[in-house]
This record gives C-alpha cells, structure tokens and sequence, in this order.
C-alpha cells in the first residue's frame, strides 16, 4: 500500500471503524433484545444462545480464511463484499418469521462480519506503519467497541420499546451503505507481496472443532452431558484437534501457522482475548435475562442501567492505547484483569444483583478493565509480525476473540440453565457463572504478567526473523 496522506489515512482509519461499530453494536444491541426476541419466537435458554452463537462461531471459523484471502486477493475487494454481504443479512434477520430462520439469517451475517475486522485491521496495519501512530490508530479503533457498548444498549432498548425487536437489524443498513460507498472512493486497493494459499483442509478442520464444542456446551443442560448428542461432540471435537496438530504443521502455509505461537506476546494476546471475551459475553447475557426478567426493567430502562459498564469501557479504550503506544501493553493488561476479576468476584461472593451499589460497582469494575483490554491484544497481535501476513495474524487475534464470545455465551449460558433446571433462583443459578468470569479476569492478569516481559519480548523477535526469513524471496 503506497504511502498516504495523513488526512487519508484518517478517513481510512474511520472507514474500518465504521466496520467495526456494525459488526460489535450489532451484538449488543442484540443482548438488549433477546428477552422480546424470546417471548414472540417462544425460544428456550439455550434458543436465545443460538441466537447469539451461531452469528460467533461462523465468524470464528471463517476470520482466518477472510484475513489470507484478502492479502490474497486484495483488502478492499474483500471488504466491500462483506460489507454487502452483513448488510443483506441483517434486513434478512429483520424479515425472520422463526427462530429458526434468524439463527440460519444471523449466519448469513456472521460470513459478512468475517471478512470486515480482520480485513480493517490488515488494512490499518498496512496504513499506520510507525509502531507509536499504529498503536494510537488502534487504540481509537478499540474505542469503537466503547461506543458500542454505551450506544449499544440505549438504541437497543429505545428501539425494541418503541418499533420492535426486528428494527435493532435496520440500523446496519445506513452504516453499512455509508461505509461501502466511502470504502469504493478512499481506500486503495492493496495485497500482500507473497499471500497465503488456500488451506480447505485446515477450514474443516478449525469448523468441525468450533462447531461441536458450541454445539456440545449449549445442548448439554437438555441432552445431558452423558447423552450421545454430547459425548459424540466431544469426540469429533478431540479428533478435529488432533487432526489440526498433525496436519497443519507440515503444510508450507497453513492456514494457523504454528510458528506464529513461538511468540510468547502473540500466544498471551489469544489466550487473553480467549479470556476477556468469554467474560464480556457472558456478563452480557447474564445481565441482559437479570435485568429484564427478574427485575422486570423494559429493554430501555436495563440499556440505562449498564450504562455505568459502558461509559468506563467508552472513555478507557483510547487511553489503553496511548499506555500501550507510550509504555507497552503490561500496565493496561494488569489494569485489566484486576478490574475484571474483581467485577467478578462481586457478583459472585457478594452477590452484587441484590444491591444497586454493589451492582453499578461492579459494572463501572468490569468497563474500566475491558476497556483496558482490547488495545493491548490487537497491538501484540500484529507488532513484530511481517506486513504481509498482516491480514492473517490479526484474523488470529479476532479470532480468539470471536472464540471466546462463542464460548462464554454457550458455557455461562448452559451454566445457568442447569442451575435454573434445579428450580433454584435466577441468583443462586448464576453464582458459578460469575465464578467462571472471576477466573478469566485472573486469566488475563496472569497471562498478561507472564507475557510482556523481557524474555517474552525475546521470543517475539525471533520469531519475527524467523518468519521474515521465510517469506523472504529467494
């Protein structure tokens, strides 16, 4: 990509941020929705999951393969066509006359979703190549996620109380018609100098691995945990994971290039960002059914009561990335888990639902420390590796964290379920729920710690030697 002004490159910064607004208000304004969503397509527990997993696993599984194909292929190309294709989807999840019919539309979606972020983020890296100006740029772009977060639940609960659930799908359609036409003008086409080569076996592979643990984790409070259904995922899952250990390792490009994970800093960005997802997701749709079912709120009065989660992780973003740029990614990853971890704690040892004090405490905890967490993986992901396998080491990190939202909703959420099926209240349900969010919180603080160090720095070059000498013309 050749070198652009500064004012391109911030309209090229807003165009991927515009992107990342509609892929992320678009799950939580869903979140605000679910109980409407529920009552009119008589959905269970485990329905209102689908909802919300099936739109994360497919984008989950095809990041990676949208992330090479665009360095293949061309950024821009690819991005305009997800662009046209979420937004196809989402009138259709507006026309949806089931359930069933959502869960296949909010698919449809997810294959669009999956060819923006990692796409954008390839596509800033390319752009914002001083690591300070990147840095920054991303953490403008983690801002985004703020933005939803605080918007999110306010244009959920105003349009459900006022339209209708349904209409929480026709705001994507502006933006995502605003963004096409800007991505068409502005941003220049661009690839990598040596792209990866398609890997369909490791797609099936990475699929059939996602897909029967969601499947499993979510059907498993009604199946069973000892039923076929069940034991058969875990089987299929085991042999996916396996067949990706020995099979991707001996292709010359594979689709997860296991050299990437010498990186002790990219290693620690999955598994935090595994860790930090799982929790939002989870503190969503556990606050979501609370506040609306047990506490009775209308969506709009539950958007406002979150709002003390959103502004903290709105304002906390931006400033996570200048600490990054500034002083690295360890302060605001300590930051992070501490607030997170404790957020959990409260719900789960105190039970902070049954006091407003301690319920907004924990909220403003749990924004504060996940607006500290997004800069810091997206940076890490993509610092040290080669411009040209840009696309495919940030599809990596969104792809953790698509991962961990899959798994958070379907774990908390089959958590709670099986606690409710013991005829148990909604609280004494959603105590290990909020243990589970505890212990990611202390995932990423420890994870954090052990891998921004100097020996974590070390492993970081020389994996980004090795892989330079690798893609390096002979």
């Amino acid at each position: 990509m050749r070198t652009l002004s500064p004012r391109r490159r911030s309209l090229v910064l807003a165009i991927c941020c515009m992107s990342l607004l509609l892929v992320s208000l678009d799950t939580t304004v869903l979140n605000v929705a679910l109980p409407s969503m529920r009552q009119e397509l008589h959905a269970s527990v485990a329905g209102m999951q689908w909802t919300i997993d099936a739109y994360t696993l497919v984008l989950a599984s095809l990041l990676m393969l949208a992330g090479s194909t665009g360095d293949r292929i061309g950024r821009r190309k690819v991005f305009s066509t997800g662009l046209i294709v979420f937004t196809a989807g989402s009138v259709l999840c507006s026309l949806a006359p089931s359930l069933e019919w959502l869960i296949a539309f909010r698919m449809v979606q997810a294959v669009g979703g999956s060819m923006l972020n990692p796409v954008a983020m390839s596509i800033i890296t390319n752009t914002f190549t001083e690591p300070k100006e990147r840095a920054r740029a991303i953490g403008v772009w983690g801002g985004v996620v703020g933005i939803s977060m605080a918007a999110g639940p306010l244009i959920g609960g105003l349009l459900v109380d006022s339209v209708g659930w349904r209409s929480i799908f026709w705001i994507n359609l502006p933006v995502g018609l605003a963004a096409l036409v800007l991505t068409l003008r502005h941003i220049p086409e661009s690839r990598a100098g040596h792209p990866r080569r398609p890997d369909p076996v490791g797609q099936l592979l990475v699929v059939a691995l996602l897909g029967s643990v969601t499947y499993g984790i979510i059907e498993a409070p009604s199946a069973g945990w000892g039923s076929p259904t069940v034991l058969g995922c875990a089987a299929l899952a085991v042999a996916a994971l396996v067949g990706l250990l020995a099979y991707e390792p001996r292709r010359p490009e594979p689709l997860i290039d296991p050299r990437f994970f010498r990186s002790a800093p990219f290693s620690g960005a999955t598994v935090i960002a595994v860790s930090a997802f799982a929790a939002l997701s989870g503190f969503l749709f556990l606050n979501t059914l609370y506040l609306q079912e047990v506490r009775g709120l209308d969506a709009l009065d539950a958007g406002l009561y979150m709002l003390p989660m959103a502004a903290p992780a709105f304002l906390c973003a931006p400033l996570s990335g200048r600490l990054v740029g500034a002083v690295g990614p360890r302060l605001p990853l300590v930051i992070a888990g501490v607030a997170m971890g404790a957020s959990g704690l409260l719900f789960a040892a105190f039970a902070a639902e049954g006091s407003d004090p301690l319920m907004f405490a924990g909220y403003v905890l749990f924004g504060l420390g996940f607006g500290m967490v997004n800069a810091p993986i997206t940076n890490t992901a993509v610092s040290g590796m080669p411009r040209a396998q840009a696309g495919v080491a940030a599809a990596v990190a969104s792809t953790s964290r698509q991962t961990g939202g899959t798994l958070g909703v379907a774990v908390i959420g089959a958590v709670l379920a099986a606690g409710l099926s013991q005829g148990g209240g909604f609280i004494a349900a959603a105590r290990p729920a909020w243990w589970i969010i505890t212990v990611c919180g202390v995932l990423v603080l420890a994870t954090g710690l052990a891998t921004t160090g100097h020996w974590a720095r070390q492993t970081a070059t020389r994996t980004a030697g090795a892989l330079s000498e690798v893609l390096s013309p002979k």
